[in-house]
Parts: C-alpha cells; sequence; structure tokens
C-alpha cells in the first residue's frame, strides 16, 4: 500500500471519530441530562426572588457571625474558587497545616467565647477539593449558640432548624448525614422573613 492509500482512510477515520466524540456524542448527552435532569444539569442553582444566590454544590464563603460557616477552602485566589478547586497538600506533620488549624479554632472561639466544646474537625481543615458545600450536623450544632445569640433567636429554634436540615444517606453505610450550609443560611435567612 502506498502512502496515499494509507492517508485517505485515516484521514476519514479522524474526522468520523473527531464529529462523534467532539459534537454528536456531547450534544446527546447535554440534550439527555438538560431533559431527564433539568436542575442537575444547570448546576443545581439556588435562587432567591429571582436571583441566583449559589450552588448545591459549590461552597460559599460565609464569615458574618450571623450565618453558619462551611468547611474552610484552600483554592486561590480566593476561597471557593470554582476554576481552581485543590486541596492544602498539607500533611498531617506539616507545621503549615497545624499553624493554620489553630488559627482556625482561635478564630471559632473569637467568634463565639463562651462555647468550650470541641471544634468539629470538619471546621478546621479543608477538603480535598476546597469546594464542599456540607459540613456534618456537629459542626452546625457547635455554631448554633453563636448564631442564635447574634440573630437574637432561640437557640433551641436554631438547632430546630439544623436538624431540618440534615441530609441523610440513602443507605447508612453509603456515607454520614450532612448539612448543605448554603441551603441552612437560606433557611435561617427565611425566619427573619417572617
Amino acid at each position: 500500500m502506498t502512502k496515499q492509500n494509507l492517508l485517505r482512510p485515516c484521514l476519514v477515520l479522524f474526522t468520523a471519530l473527531s464529529v462523534i466524540t467532539g459534537v454528536v456524542y456531547p450534544v446527546a448527552v447535554t440534550g439527555v441530562a438538560g431533559t431527564l435532569f433539568p436542575k442537575q444539569a444547570a448546576g443545581s442553582l439556588v435562587a432567591r426572588d429571582g436571583q441566583a444566590v449559589g450552588s448545591m454544590l459549590i461552597g460559599q464563603n460565609f464569615s458574618d457571625p450571623g450565618h453558619f460557616w462551611g468547611r474552610p477552602s484552600a483554592t486561590a485566589p480566593q476561597p471557593y474558587n470554582g476554576s481552581g478547586s485543590s486541596g492544602s497538600n498539607l500533611g498531617p506533620l506539616n507545621p503549615a497545616l497545624t499553624d493554620a488549624v489553630k488559627a482556625r479554632v482561635e478564630a471559632l472561639r473569637t467568634a463565639d467565647p463562651g462555647n468550650t466544646a470541641p471544634v468539629p474537625a470538619d471546621l478546621v481543615t479543608a477538603s480535598a477539593s476546597g469546594l464542599d458545600p456540607h459540613i456534618s450536623p456537629e459542626a452546625a450544632g457547635y455554631q448554633a449558640a453563636r448564631v442564635a445569640r447574634v440573630r437574637g433567636l432561640d437557640a433551641a429554634q436554631v438547632r430546630q432548624l439544623i436538624d431540618a436540615q440534615v441530609q441523610r444517606p440513602a443507605l447508612p453505610f453509603l456515607g454520614e448525614p450532612v448539612v448543605n450550609v448554603l441551603a441552612l443560611n437560606l433557611a435561617l435567612d427565611g425566619l427573619a422573613r417572617r
């Protein structure tokens, strides 16, 4: 076979596979996803008064003492940077990780000086992606007294709100219960609107 005889089938195959894998398949998957799972295909966006306020899939940097705080984010250049998902890559023996955890514990203690409970690990350590939108129910409970005090709410009412926002796994062995921080803070803001 000559080079010209080999070149033509290769170009035809290359073009056909490029069209199939680069155009047909992505359009088909996007169409099926948009039809069967429209909310998820649109990024699981959360709207309040017709405005997108966030996504249920990406954490946000809540720092106001009247809101629940999520897991720390190690993304750069700002926290919860969806285009720069990354962990800190600091090992457990790294002094920088120890210093960061100490600073986060101190910030939590400063925000709520009367709280002497042990600080849950997920409030002082970043997730592997740096974008985790969830905290444990214990981490939310740790913050309940501070949020109730700052907002002038009854602590029991805030704890009921946390309990209502706990998402349990479909099967107990598939994971731990979690609380979506954005959903919890929106529900908290909804209390003030009533």
